[in-house]
């Protein structure tokens, strides 16, 4: 579990039209529901024509800064598997990746949910309460996708749990 009372940095990363910037919002409400200061920037690049986008999220005690700097991600959650040699530099050296593998077969009603499905994992390692990680959820899906995504969060961080040793 990521202690909340350090700056923890998280990069969403991945191509035009996967949510990248979606995933990034809802961790940032996450944070922001919690209380803690948080800080979020984009980098959209050609996002336009499916080319690269990435997010960086920052929170804790005190940010600075939105920009997560190379090396110094805690969380790399990458939504293509195209996308994590292109990002792997921004990982800190026992930071934790997160990508479409650590689902392992399990399926998704909805393929659009994946971000969502690996924002459910990364749950696992956070201190946010469930309720918090709902809420921010409902804030900023339309309710027609909620229940969906609802349980392609609860698909990741099931995944999550049964990947990480006993």
């Amino acid at each position: 579990m990521q202690a909340l009372s350090r700056v923890t940095n998280i990069v969403v990363a991945g191509l035009g039209g996967q949510g990248v910037l979606k995933a990034s919002d809802i961790i940032a409400g996450v944070a922001f529901l919690a209380g803690i200061d948080v800080k979020k920037s984009e980098v959209h690049g050609m996002s336009q024509r499916g080319g690269s986008v990435a997010s960086d999220v920052r929170f804790g005690e005190r940010v600075f800064s939105p920009m997560v700097s190379s090396g110094e991600a805690d969380f790399l959650i990458v939504l293509d598997p195209t996308q994590v040699e292109v990002n792997r530099a921004m990982l800190a050296p026992t930071g934790i990746l997160i990508d479409p593998s650590i689902l392992n077969g399990r399926s998704l009603r909805s393929a659009k949910s994946l971000n969502v499905a690996l924002i459910g994992a990364l749950s696992r390692h956070l201190q946010f309460p469930d309720d918090l990680w709902t809420q921010s959820l409902r804030d900023h899906l339309s309710p027609k996708l909620l229940e969906v995504n609802l349980q392609a969060f609860a698909t990741g961080k099931e995944a999550a749990a049964s990947s990480q040793p006993a």
